[in-house]
């Protein structure tokens, strides 16, 4: 598959320099960088973003994440290679990408499984880039960049 047209983001240098902001102050709060990994990816395969997907792999290992995790971020609630904290962050990235799913996206359960395991600067990181993620998810399947193209 060949992209519609070059990343937006790559087009208007002003974009890439805000959105690299917010990335660096994701890392500065706190949360597992893993976590953010695992975010991440379950964003992106919600999403069917194959470049997020592919990049996200990639990063994750990179960053120490093993193949048999990675392998079941999609089934993450039948496994148990996933802590009580991961779960919470997967389920609140389930919920914040699936807004339309149902009326309350994020439930106060869901919410407060999170809360009991990240503090507020780890939630605000954890939110910041589950919101990335959608960012660059809608970007890639809008113009069809083709899996396995990196920015």
């Amino acid at each position: 598959m060949t992209a519609r047209m070059k990343n937006p983001a790559m087009l208007l240098p002003d974009a890439t320099k805000g959105i690299q902001n917010i990335y660096k102050a994701v890392h500065q709060g706190g949360a597992p960088a893993l976590t953010l990994e695992l975010v991440h990816l379950r964003t992106s395969q919600i999403n069917g973003c194959g470049p997020c997907v592919f990049g996200g792999v990639k990063s994750a290992l990179k960053n120490g994440e093993t193949d048999e995790r990675l392998h079941q971020v999609a089934a993450w609630r039948e496994s148990d290679l996933f802590t009580d904290a991961e779960r919470a962050a997967l389920a609140l990235a389930e919920a914040a990408t699936r807004l339309a799913d149902r009326p309350d996206a994020v439930t106060d359960e869901i919410w407060a499984a999170a809360a009991d395991h990240f503090d507020e600067n780890q939630l605000a990181a954890i939110i910041l880039m589950i919101s990335l993620t959608n960012l660059f998810n809608r970007i890639n399947t809008t113009v069809r960049e083709p899996a396995g193209a990196t920015w």
